[in-house]
């Protein structure tokens, strides 16, 4: 499976591409960071970061889209601008008919060092080892985006199996009711009202 990986931010944006193979293998297809400038109008950034999007989609054919959740942050600005990159880019996705994933920064930190207090320093650093590169992606927002990418690779399994295990607890409950509903339905000796008949 080939993931695009989005770390969205107005000012940088980190992409990372990774491909997925046997087991927890993971290869590092591209990496970069999209900088749009801080003093240009707002649609005009956008615009620039959905043309950035949109060229890494027809090169690099992801079969999935991997963003960051945008969580609350002290800076109201900063998250503003987070989340409407994220929503460029899952716009973007969606005229693909691709899937769109978010991921929270613990889920992210936790699957590539095993704690979700990791700081950035550790993520770089593992993001660098597990994928053999020989230098760590800088700045973090691109090591970032690749740590999102073996995210969703490492942990798209175990979300399928858990929707397919809802999926069955829901049926199996669904038949259950079904059963409950049909033997009230032939117990004998059911009240009047229950069965629509009137008293005398």
């Amino acid at each position: 499976m080939r993931v695009f990986g989005v770390d969205p931010g107005l000012t940088r944006c980190g992409f990372g591409v990774v491909d997925g193979g046997p087991g927890r293998t993971v290869r590092a297809v591209a990496v970069d960071v999209v900088r749009t400038p801080a003093d240009a109008d707002l649609a005009v950034r956008l615009l620039q970061l959905s043309d950035a999007v949109e060229e890494w989609l027809d090169r690099h054919r992801p079969q999935v889209v991997a963003v960051e959740r945008v969580f609350s942050q002290h800076n109201v600005r900063t998250a503003m601008g987070t989340a409407q990159a994220g929503g460029v880019v899952a716009l973007a996705a969606a005229r693909r008919g691709l899937p769109v994933v978010f991921h929270t920064p613990s889920e992210v930190k936790a699957a590539v060092t095993g704690s979700g207090r990791a700081d950035k320093a550790q993520v770089t650093a593992m993001v660098t080892k597990l994928l053999g590169l020989k230098t760590a992606p800088r700045p973090a927002d691109a090591a970032d985006a690749l740590a999102l990418a073996i995210c969703h690779l490492w942990r798209a399994p175990m979300r399928t199996r858990l929707a397919e295990a809802e999926a069955r607890a829901a049926e199996l409950a669904r038949t259950h009711r079904a059963r409950l509903a049909r033997a009230s339905a032939r117990a004998p000796g059911r009240p009047a009202a229950e069965t629509g008949g009137k008293t005398q």
